[in-house]
């Protein structure tokens, strides 16, 4: 009778699902736990931690690539470069406050011309004083 206890054990055994599909989420739940637990940012790590964790790392990772896909398409490119993440993440309101301090290499520098630069108007078409009829 070898190998009974083997067909029975395979038949009542259940697949193991992954926390992050479980989550419904892309980022690895499991390396988000154990980069919290293994770096010590506190003694004990709650389960569910690292589930709001991936779920917020990927909804930022998401509304960045939107903007800078968005970025890139209005420059006429299909390839997104640091100065079109640059040109997302400065024109957005949060973002640029959440990443004020942050240096993307390669980004460029914002398009910008001061007032000062910029030639003077003149109103030619109208004549300053008095009307003469």
């Amino acid at each position: 009778m070898a190998g009974r206890g083997k067909s029975l054990a395979a038949s009542t055994a259940k697949k193991s699902t992954s926390q992050s599909s479980k989550a419904d989420l892309q980022f690895l739940v499991s390396s988000i736990a154990r980069f919290l637990k293994t770096d010590k940012y506190a003694e004990r790590v709650d389960g569910g931690a690292s589930v709001y964790l991936a779920a917020v790392l990927e909804y930022l990772a998401t509304e960045v690539l939107e903007l800078v896909g968005n970025a890139a398409r209005d420059n006429k490119k299909t390839r997104i470069v640091p100065h079109h993440i640059q040109l997302a993440v400065r024109n957005d309101e949060e973002l640029s406050k959440l990443l004020g301090s942050v240096t993307i290499t390669n980004g460029g520098v914002w398009p910008n011309i001061h007032n000062m630069l910029l030639p003077k108007k003149t109103n030619t078409g109208s004549k300053s004083g008095p009307i003469d009829d």
